[in-house]
């Protein structure tokens, strides 16, 4: 039965051709602006994420600030600072805390050959590069054993590579810092993340922490960064470091003031409301044209049934049910709308290769490489939803003729001039 049903689904639908071409052309428009709106959003939720979690899946960075309450006879106000010891207090009782480090930086001279600048050097520790996806493009990053020994070793951010090499490979090489001789061990490509601290990872020069006392007093760290277990316990953690350097420096765990906390898990709900948000707006904006094309194939598919109201009439007489006149009209405008949506899913992935990247934080940053622009990919999800909105479309603008034509009384079809 159904099988007998397409084929008298496709024998109405050649009786016009031209019709029914110009029928499916508004499908196809409507399939492909779908398609290539929500391949757009796909991408520009994964760039900015990416962008974000490029800073650390899950750091937290802890700005030292001054007390704002009174607690065990200390006055408010006094002021915090970050040593080595409240680092070894939260290792020891932040048990929600996987990795700890502290960061001490400033603007330095660097001068290579007869090239020089003023760049940022941060004086890190080994776990830092695993804490803030500092990733080599080549050589290495910072190990233990740089730290232990008080190595004079550096690892370049991509403009500092540029700014001091231009192009040429860095690693082996030795620049001086602040007068003193740093053989290159690695550097990594630009990162496009929308989040930094004082300079960006791109612009700076990382050093072992110990290492960094030979160029400046680095007994007070500028900042305190944790990574914890678990993304879920990010706020428990919190809790636990700062209650930790409250202990050492004696001023309340509660008090906020005191240690300032920048959390990634604080801003992803911002950023998952506006990347979705987005992605719905693109969706819908898609549907309402692919809606246009479906109020297209209603039209076409009433005027159908205008035109074969004795034939309607005569299969009825002949034994037609109710369903089965439902089932042939809708199929016919399924057939049509699925016909329609092949051709366009396929003219999107042309176009999607014609396209090519579109300029996202390329611009912003600089960069020509196309890493950070939006590329259009006509993905199994995309594909899977444009073509569930399609059969939507195609079952609604086919309901109405469908059920117009069944419910025709088929004597007075008959007799219907």
């Amino acid at each position: 039965m159904l099988r007998e049903i397409l084929v008298q689904a496709w024998i109405a639908l050649r009786r016009n051709p031209t019709r029914s071409l110009l029928t499916m052309t508004g499908i196809v428009w409507g399939i492909i602006t779908v398609t290539m709106l929500v391949a757009y959003g796909s991408d520009f939720r994964y760039i900015l994420i990416h962008a974000f979690e490029v800073f650390g899946k899950s750091v937290v960075v802890c700005w030292p600030g001054q007390t704002s309450e009174q607690v065990g006879g200390e006055r408010a106000g006094k002021r915090v600072r970050f040593q080595r010891e409240d680092l070894e207090a939260v290792r020891a009782e932040a048990t929600l805390v996987k990795q700890a480090c502290l960061e001490t930086f400033r603007q330095q001279s660097v001068q290579y050959g007869e090239r020089t600048a003023m760049r940022p050097v941060r004086g890190v520790c080994a776990e830092y590069g695993e804490m803030r996806s500092e990733v080599p493009s080549d050589g290495r990053w910072i190990s233990p054993e740089d730290v232990l020994e008080r190595r004079r070793v550096v690892f370049l951010g991509a403009l500092s590579r540029q700014r001091l090499f231009s192009g040429r490979p860095a690693v082996g090489e030795t620049v001086l810092i602040g007068g003193l001789r740093f053989t290159v061990i690695g550097s990594m490509d630009r990162k496009f993340q929308m989040s930094n601290y004082f300079w960006s990872d791109d612009e700076s020069m990382f050093i072992p922490f110990t290492t960094a006392g030979d160029l400046w007093n680095t007994q007070y760290a500028n900042v305190l960064l944790f990574t914890t277990v678990n993304l879920r316990f990010e706020s428990k953690a919190m809790a636990q470091v700062r209650a930790a350097v409250a202990k050492r420096q004696r001023f309340s765990p509660t008090d906020k003031r005191a240690i300032s906390m920048y959390g990634r898990e604080e801003f992803r709900p911002i950023l998952d409301g506006l990347t979705i948000g987005m992605q719905v707006l693109m969706l819908f904006i898609g549907c309402l044209t692919l809606g246009i094309g479906g109020v297209g194939v209603m039209n076409i598919m009433l005027v159908s049934v205008d035109e074969r109201v004795r034939e309607i009439g005569l299969r009825r007489a002949l034994g037609a049910r109710r369903s089965h006149i439902r089932a042939q009209f809708l199929s016919e405008a399924l057939l049509i709308t699925l016909v329609g949506g092949v051709i366009g899913i396929t003219l999107s992935y042309g176009l999607a290769a014609l396209i090519g990247p579109i300029p996202m934080l390329g611009p912003l940053y600089e960069d020509d490489s196309g890493m950070g622009d939006i590329h259009l990919k006509v993905s199994a999800a995309t594909l899977m939803l444009s073509t569930g909105a399609l059969v939507l479309v195609g079952v609604l603008s086919g309901l109405m003729p469908a059920v117009r034509a069944s419910r025709l009384d088929p004597a007075d079809a008959l007799r219907y001039e």
